[in-house]
C-alpha cells in the first residue's frame, strides 16, 4: 500500500512538473507571437511606404 501511494507520489510530481514546463512553453511562445506580430506590422508599414513612394515617382514618369 505504501509503495502504491509512493507511486502515485511521483507520478504526481512528475505531473506537475510536466505542467510546469508547458506554462513557461507556453508564456515563451506568447512573447514569440507577440514579437512576430510587432514585426510583421512593421513589415507591413514599411511595404505600404514603399508602395506609396513608388507610385508618386511613376505618376513623375512622362507619358508615352
Amino acid at each position: 500500500m505504501k509503495s502504491d501511494l509512493t507511486g502515485l507520489e511521483q507520478k504526481v510530481e512528475q505531473f506537475l512538473a510536466f505542467c510546469q514546463s508547458l506554462r513557461a512553453e507556453n508564456q515563451a511562445l506568447r512573447g514569440r507571437v507577440e514579437g512576430l506580430e510587432t514585426e510583421r506590422l512593421q513589415l507591413v508599414n514599411k511595404i505600404a511606404t514603399a508602395s506609396t513612394r513608388l507610385e508618386a515617382l511613376m505618376d513623375k514618369l512622362p507619358e508615352e
